[in-house]
């Protein structure tokens, strides 16, 4: 199982991850809003302005504070990883 810090000692599993988008569009700030509402949003920010949107296949939706683009680094730098062994 491979897993992707997404900032501040958080981590996700990297295999369950669907999707990691920016949080500017309506869609998204509805996405957002609606997993509040059901209970499924996990805010994991620290308190700071979010940056990134991790959608997993759970149905769970995970802010984060760190660029979508810092994410897919990790992401990919781990898949890199995993095929260099």
């Amino acid at each position: 199982m491979k897993f992707i810090n997404i900032g501040f000692g958080n981590i996700v599993s990297a295999d369950r991850i669907i999707s990691i988008v920016s949080p500017e569009s309506a869609p998204i700030k509805r996405l957002i809003q609606e997993a509040r509402d059901r209970g499924t949003l996990i805010d994991a920010t620290y308190g700071r302005r979010t940056r990134a949107v991790v959608i997993m296949d759970s149905d769970h939706i995970i802010l984060s504070a760190v660029q979508p683009e810092t994410v897919a680094q990790r992401f990919i730098n781990k898949d890199e990883g995993q095929q260099e062994s």
